[in-house]
């Protein structure tokens, strides 16, 4: 170090600093600044990126967002579909049950009147065999009765006495 300041020379320093400060001044104008506008350009295309990228992924979260609810809302819309499939089901069976019991209920009572109308008839035709049968007796007994000329007789004043009562 003593060497460097026994042989300096403040002329070789004045050019020293003279060539450093033009050099400076050359690089400043035809390197520094195309270097530095490069990589200010850089900067701001990873800044521009950057920002593309944050935007990009904030409109992911927001399609993410609406697709959960678009399929949020599919899933109700599909629950309410199935909700009213099953009440539009549950009510076709209750119908069907109230129609089938009406029917039921009709077939039972036609069956209940047309056994009602045969046992009338088949009393009717009872009464009018007991009648024929009835009858059927009586003339054989009156038969009987008439065959006999003193019963006759008897049986004439009988009849003229009840209807003399009457």
């Amino acid at each position: 170090m003593e060497k460097l300041l026994n042989d300096f020379s403040f002329g070789l320093f004045f050019w020293q600093i003279l060539i450093f400060v033009g050099l400076i001044f050359l690089l400043r104008k035809f390197a520094w600044k195309p270097i530095l506008d490069s990589v200010n350009n850089r900067e701001e295309g990873i800044k521009n990126a950057l920002e593309s990228a944050e935007a990009a992924r904030k409109e992911m979260q927001n399609l993410q967002a609406d697709n959960e609810r678009i399929l949020n809302e599919a899933r109700a819309e599909r629950d309410a579909m199935l909700k009213e499939a099953r009440q539009l089901k549950e009510n076709m069976i209750t119908d069907a049950k109230s129609e089938a019991q009406a029917e039921a209920d009709k077939i039972v009572a036609q069956a209940q009147a047309t056994i009602e109308s045969e046992k009338k008839a088949a009393l009717a035709e009872l009464k009018n065999q007991v009648a024929g049968l009835s009858v059927e007796i009586a003339e054989k007994v009156v038969r009987n009765e008439l065959s006999n000329k003193d019963k006759q007789l008897e049986l004439v004043d009988s009849m003229l006495g009840d209807v003399t009562l009457n």
